[in-house]
């Protein structure tokens, strides 16, 4: 029997329907073939808790460090791409700004102030007695950037730049993901960024994080990380703060126990994250034949885990599919990944979507879904609503 007739379900899962509306399907393949070949993937998807963590605790058989990966075929190799020793050399010198207290004494005050800069915004283009707003667009996208554009420190470079060069590395990474060919655009994007950071580095009054990390690693190696940094930063930041906001709005019930006591906002985004974390997936390459769940697998195959599957697993979540900002193990979802590439950035991620949300629901007054704009999580890799369309009431209080 073929690999595709010994995995029926997998045979017909195609990656259009994990990219609009994985959860059904992903349900399904759990139950009955955990670790499963998609034809359409060319390798093997991974769905069950357990043994996705598996594949990520186990970088020896299971590698980031593959030809194949699409991000080092832009950037160069980084802590993204590496395993192992060269993995802890790249990675080391970005530990200590993103542990807990460095992440709270040295980004709350400057993410309070965009915060409420952005929102005053907000307030001040609402010209009619209902305001609305895409507030991804508006405001999540935004303190995304602004936040890392804060945490590269990049000499003399501003945040339209930073996202003018992310858009384009990301678009050259998704054209070869998709297996066509990069545009050149990320390719030139990169050399600029590249450029700015041996113009930060070279100036050592500066006290950027890539200064200090420069002492460590070459300016190349240097570059390189700060675009992982760059991409990491934005993209899923940006997904984390449109979903947990996405699922306050659409669970009425659970946004009123929130209003009520602010310290279940951080159940909430652990909570949202489980439901749909940012980066739905992560790729690993088997790097011997191996043996996980029901599949025997080839060295060189691709394996995908689907952290979406995994942090539905009845298994450990009961009721997997509700929003339950009370949810008691919520903290076990693994949105961040985990392992050696467990994501450097988490504690700043989650001080981000926590004061972005807080300060919404106390400055916009009966913040709501715009039932005109209906919107919902989409992306195969990373997932968040297109546009998340809101009105609040300008007159009432806050």
């Amino acid at each position: 029997m073929s690999v595709v007739d010994s995995f029926p379900l997998g045979a017909a899962t195609t990656l259009a329907e994990l990219a609009r509306d994985p959860h059904p399907r992903l349900a399904q393949l759990r139950a009955r073939e955990p670790v499963s070949w998609l034809p359409e993937l060319d390798g093997w998807l991974v769905t069950r808790r357990d043994l996705a963590l598996s594949v990520m605790r186990d970088a020896a058989t299971f590698t980031v460090d593959d030809p194949r990966f699409s991000t080092a075929q832009v950037v160069g190799p980084s802590m993204l791409s590496l395993d192992g020793d060269e993995h802890a050399r790249h990675r080391e010198p970005f530990n200590q700004p993103f542990r807990p207290r460095e992440v709270r004494d040295g980004f709350a005050s400057f993410i309070e102030r965009e915060t409420e800069r952005l929102i005053t915004a907000l307030e001040l283009n609402a010209l009619e007695p209902t305001g609305a707003v895409d507030l991804r667009r508006a405001f999540a996208g935004p303190l995304a950037v602004a936040v890392v554009t804060e945490a590269l420190g990049l000499a003399g470079t501003d945040a339209d730049t930073v996202l003018s060069w992310y858009d384009a590395i990301v678009r050259s990474v998704s054209d070869i993901t998709a297996g066509h060919d990069a545009a050149p655009a990320g390719a030139a994007a990169y050399a600029q960024l590249r450029a700015a950071v041996e113009a930060t580095v070279a100036d050592r009054s500066t006290s950027s994080l890539l200064v200090s990390a420069a002492g460590r690693l070459a300016v190349p190696e240097v570059a390189s990380n700060a675009a992982v940094l760059m991409f990491g930063g934005i993209e899923t930041t940006e997904g984390m703060i449109t979903n947990a906001l996405l699922h306050l709005l659409h669970h009425p019930d659970q946004l009123a126990l929130v209003r009520a006591d602010f310290d279940l906002l951080d159940g909430a985004i652990e909570e949202s994250l489980r439901l749909e974390p940012g980066a739905a997936v992560v790729d690993r390459y088997a790097t011997c034949d191996t043996v996980l769940g029901p599949a025997a697998i080839r060295k060189g195959d691709l394996v995908t885990v689907s952290l979406t599957g995994a942090n539905r697993d009845p298994a450990v979540f009961p009721d997997p599919d509700r929003f339950d900002v009370r949810r008691e193990n919520a903290r076990l979802q693994l949105a961040f990944a985990h392992g050696p590439h467990y994501c450097l950035a988490a504690h700043l991620a989650r001080l981000e979507t926590r004061i972005a949300l807080q300060h919404l629901l106390e400055c916009l007054p009966a913040l709501r879904l715009d039932p005109e704009h209906p919107t919902a999580p989409y992306g195969l890799v990373f997932r968040k609503p297109l546009t998340l369309h809101v009105l609040w009431d300008r007159d009432s209080p806050a």
